[in-house]
């Protein structure tokens, strides 16, 4: 049987729909982006959407977890006072994905992040966050063009999954600073903008890895993926 990977995703009131019954415009929807799901069944998995409002318990029924990109965390998070190029947080879906990563945690559940996933692993774990790195952010350019490339430490997951390095696309404005103390930097930055910026984390001995360029955009079948889908199984 194919394991069940859940997916999260955000939740935002009706209105932000064009064509909406205006019965439901105070109602609240969960979005998710689909290439998330397609990746996972591209790689054998079957995609669970994980609602905003579940508890952690729905982890029980699953076999491996993906956090998914979105909004700009709460800087508050790691003891800072906001950017002024921040986005608008969410702290309900950063309270929610921090319960939902903590679960998973304790149960050695497989886990991979991307984009925003990174820096909520990284944030939860006790890690802090440039809160805005332009260079990595160039939106008219097709997600699924590679932006720069990532070098992999020797005898990572990063590593074993992608090789010595890869071109990847890029499409965040904010990344990692201060490596959380459980985490360890398997992927950084190399012949591009900010060298060395940490682009993958893991945690030794746990089937953790994280990366901040998006992998299910990248048009073809993920290697990051097909590694969470055969953790999981």
């Amino acid at each position: 049987m194919a394991p069940l990977i859940g997916i999260t995703g955000e939740q935002r009131s009706a209105t932000a729909l064009v064509d909406v019954l205006e019965v439901l415009r105070e109602s609240s929807i969960d979005v998710f982006y689909g290439d998330y799901a397609r990746a996972v069944l591209q790689a054998g998995g079957t995609p669970v959407w994980i609602p905003a409002d579940s508890p952690p318990s729905i982890l029980n029924h699953l076999d491996g977890l993906l956090l998914s990109g979105g909004d700009d965390i709460d800087p508050a998070a790691y003891g800072q006072a906001p950017h002024p190029a921040l986005g608008t947080p969410s702290v309900e879906r950063d309270a929610h994905e921090r319960d939902l990563l903590e679960a998973a945690l304790e149960a050695d559940l497989p886990i991979l992040g991307v984009c925003r996933g990174v820096q909520v692993l990284n944030v939860h774990l006790g890690g802090t966050l440039h809160q805005h790195v332009p260079a990595h952010t160039d939106a008219t350019l097709p997600i699924d063009q590679a932006f720069h490339r990532v070098a992999f430490v020797d005898g990572s997951i990063g590593q074993q999954v992608y090789g010595v390095e890869i071109d990847v696309n890029s499409l965040h404005h904010q990344g990692i600073d201060r490596v959380a103390p459980e985490l360890v930097a398997s992927g950084v930055t190399v012949g591009g903008p900010d060298d060395g910026l940490v682009e993958a984390v893991e945690i030794p001995g746990k089937p953790v890895l994280a990366v901040q360029w998006h992998p299910e955009m990248t048009g073809r079948v993920d290697p990051s993926v097909c590694w969470l889908v055969a953790a999981a199984t």
